[in-house]
C-alpha cells in the first residue's frame, strides 16, 4: 500500500511540476489548490494522490448539480449516441430548440412573454460584451453604468465595468452594503443614499455623466465579496432606470440556476430586467453563455455578435438537463432553505472569533469576511476592522488540508467563499461546516500565538492528509 501511494504522490507532485513550468503566470486556482483531480462526483473530488476533497468551489458555481451528475452524463450519451453533429454554428437543432424551451419556462414571466435570445461565445464575459453592444444599438448610447465591486468578465469591456478597473469608460455607482457601507451607514438608509446618489449622477446636468446605453448590475456581488443587493434598493435601481428609458442588465452568470433560492436572483426583489446576461450553470457543467433580453432590443443587423462555438450541442443538452432537473426537483427552494441554515451556524462564528468580521449570503452564496481584529483604527473612526487577506489564505489552506476546497473573493480577498452544489446533503453541509469551523479555530489559534504565526501556519502544514 505504501508503495502504491508513494507512486500516486510521485505521479501527482510530477504533474504539478510541470504545469508550473509550462503554464501561463496568469494562473489562479492552480497555485491555492495544489490539487490534481482525476475523479470526481456530487460534492466529491479524489485527486491523482488519492485523497478525496468536498468541493465547495464547483467551477466557481457552474456545477449546480455537482460533479458527473447522472441526468447530465445521460443527456450527454443520448446526443454522442444519437450522431447528431456537435458543430452547428448557429443553425436549428432539436437539442437547442429543446435548450430554449426549457430555459424560456424558468425566466421571470415579464420577460419571458416577450424574450428574445443570443448565442455567444461561450463564456460569460462574451456574452457581457454581447450585451454592451445590444443596449448601445437598441438606444444610440455609448456610455455604462455598473457599480463598485463588481465583476462581470476578463475581456476589456466586461473589465471596464468591473470594480477592479483602472482606465475607463464606465461611470461607477455605490453598491449598497451593511458591513462596509460606502457611506458609513448601512441597512436601508444606506441602501437609500446609494440609490439617491445615482438619481443626482443621472439628473445633474454637471456629473459629467451623460445619458448611458445601460446598467449593469449583479443581484448577489460575488468576486465582490458575496454581497446581496438589498431588494429595496433592487426595485428602485429599476425605477429610476425604467423612467430614464436605460436598459437594465442583471448579471446572473453565478447567482443563476437557483444558487440564490430563487431561479434567477432577481426574483427576490420582483424585479424583471431588460437583459439577463446568463452562463456557468446553465451549460451543465460545459462552456454555454447566452444574453436573454425584451424583443424591443432586438434591433441589430445579422452578424452584429457571433461565434464560432455559440453552437455546443452537448452544453446545451446538459444544461437541458439542468434547468429542467433543477425545476422539477426545486432545487433553488432547497439552497433557500439550507443556506439559511448554514449562514446561521456560521454567523455564531463572529461572537466567537475575533478574525471572522461578517457572514453573509443568499442561498447557496455564502461569504465569510476575515479581518485583523488587532488592527488600529484612526482617532475617532467606527467601522468595521480592516480586511485581513492573509487569514482568508490561511484558512482557505486550513481547509484545504481537512478535504475542503473553497475560494476567497472580495475586495481585498479576505472572504472565505461557499458556493457548493444545490444536491448537498445535510450531512455533507454539517461536514463542510465541522472542517470550516475547525479550519477558522487553527488560525484564529495561530493568530493569537503572535504576529507572523497565521502566514508560517500556512507556510509548513498545507499538505495534512484531508478525509473523504
Amino acid at each position: 500500500m505504501r508503495r502504491e501511494y508513494e507512486g500516486a504522490r510521485s505521479a501527482h507532485e510530477g504533474i504539478l511540476r510541470r504545469q508550473a513550468a509550462r503554464e501561463s503566470a496568469a494562473r489562479t486556482y492552480a497555485r491555492a489548490l495544489p490539487i490534481v483531480p482525476v475523479r470526481a462526483r456530487g460534492l466529491t473530488i479524489e485527486g491523482a494522490d488519492g485523497r478525496r476533497y468536498l468541493d465547495c468551489l464547483s467551477g466557481a458555481g457552474t456545477l449546480a448539480l455537482g460533479h458527473n451528475h447522472p441526468v447530465v452524463l445521460e443527456a450527454i450519451r443520448k446526443v454522442l449516441d444519437s450522431g447528431a453533429p456537435l458543430h452547428v454554428l448557429d443553425l436549428a437543432t432539436p437539442v437547442k430548440d429543446a435548450f430554449t424551451t426549457e430555459l424560456f419556462r424558468t425566466l421571470p414571466p415579464g420577460l419571458a412573454d416577450r424574450a428574445r435570445v443570443q448565442f455567444c461565445g461561450p463564456a460569460g464575459t462574451d456574452a457581457v460584451e454581447a450585451a454592451f453592444k445590444l443596449v448601445r444599438a437598441a438606444t444610440g448610447r455609448t456610455g455604462m453604468l455598473a457599480f463598485t465591486g463588481a465583476y462581470h468578465g476578463m475581456t476589456a469591456g466586461a473589465l471596464e465595468a468591473s470594480g477592479g478597473a483602472g482606465d475607463v469608460r464606465v461611470a461607477r455607482l455605490p453598491y449598497p452594503q451593511d458591513y462596509r457601507c460606502p457611506f458609513g451607514i448601512g441597512g436601508e438608509r444606506g441602501a437609500e443614499l446609494a440609490a439617491r446618489w445615482t438619481e443626482s449622477v443621472l439628473d445633474d446636468a454637471k456629473s459629467g455623466v451623460p445619458s448611458p446605453a445601460g446598467m449593469i448590475l449583479e443581484p448577489v456581488q460575488g468576486e465582490g465579496g458575496v454581497i446581496p443587493a438589498p431588494d429595496g434598493w433592487l426595485r428602485r435601481m429599476r425605477e429610476i432606470t425604467a423612467a430614464r428609458s436605460i436598459p437594465l442588465i442583471a448579471d446572473e452568470v453565478q447567482t443563476g440556476v437557483g444558487r440564490t433560492g430563487r431561479f434567477w436572483a432577481v426574483e427576490h426583489s420582483g424585479v424583471v430586467p431588460d437583459v439577463m446576461v446568463l452562463s456557468k450553470a446553465i451549460g451543465g457543467s460545459l462552456p454555454l453563455a447566452v444574453v436573454v433580453y425584451r424583443d424591443d432590443l432586438d434591433v441589430w443587423q445579422p452578424g452584429a455578435h457571433a461565434g464560432t462555438f455559440r453552437g455546443n450541442q452537448l452544453a446545451m443538452a446538459a444544461g437541458t438537463a439542468t434547468l429542467a432537473y433543477v425545476r422539477q426537483n426545486g432545487l433553488a427552494e432547497r439552497a433557500a432553505t439550507l443556506g439559511a441554515r448554514m449562514l446561521a451556524h456560521l454567523r455564531l462564528l463572529t461572537e466567537e472569533f475575533a478574525c471572522v468580521g461578517d457572514v453573509r449570503g443568499r442561498g447557496l452564496m455564502i461569504g465569510i469576511e476575515m479581518v485583523n481584529p488587532e488592527a488600529t483604527l484612526p482617532t475617532g473612526a467606527t467601522g468595521p476592522h480592516p480586511p485581513a487577506p492573509s487569514v482568508a489564505t490561511a484558512v482557505q489552506r486550513e481547509c484545504l488540508s481537512r478535504g475542503l476546497i473553497v475560494e476567497l473573493g472580495g475586495r481585498h480577498a479576505g472572504v472565505v467563499r461557499l458556493l457548493p452544489p444545490l444536491t448537498l446533503t445535510d450531512e455533507q453541509a454539517d461536514a463542510v461546516l465541522d472542517r470550516l469551523t475547525d479550519a477558522i479555530a487553527s488560525v484564529a489559534a495561530a493568530a493569537a500565538r503572535g504576529p507572523g504565526a497565521v502566514r508560517h501556519e500556512a507556510a509548513v502544514n498545507p499538505g495534512r492528509a484531508p478525509g473523504g
